[in-house]
């Protein structure tokens, strides 16, 4: 059975969860949420996105927002720990991004949330 995630482990912002709410409504598949996950590479040695998802694992972590299911793998989880997801901007310029991220080495070592290095 599925485990609830903690604010400690990770939160939305209110727009953050307003953004997935509309793209969700916009799904016409049969969706159980929105699954965040990680993969090797990117500037801080792990990447992150966001996909929806139809499955719902039993090891799996859960957040559940009013308008908005999170759900989290094990391995993700050991990345993601403490982040808060945002929306930010309008039109073209408009993104999620995440904040709190943990460097995990190797990289540019100056990564921030915004997705690029300095």
């Amino acid at each position: 059975m599925s485990s609830a995630l903690t604010d400690a482990e990770l939160t939305l912002t209110t727009p953050a969860q307003g953004k997935m709410a509309e793209l969700l409504g916009q799904v016409e598949d049969n969706v159980e949420g929105i699954r965040v996950f990680a993969t090797p590479g990117g500037c801080s040695g792990v990447s992150f996105g966001m996909t929806f998802t139809d499955q719902l694992n039993e090891d799996d972590h859960v957040r559940d927002y009013e308008s908005v299911k999170v759900i989290v793998d094990p391995a993700t989880l050991e990345h993601i720990r403490g982040v808060e997801i945002d929306f930010v901007g309008d039109g073209a310029d408009a993104r999620f991004v995440f904040n709190n991220l943990q460097p995990t080495g190797g990289g540019c070592g100056t990564c921030g949330s915004q997705g690029g290095c300095s």
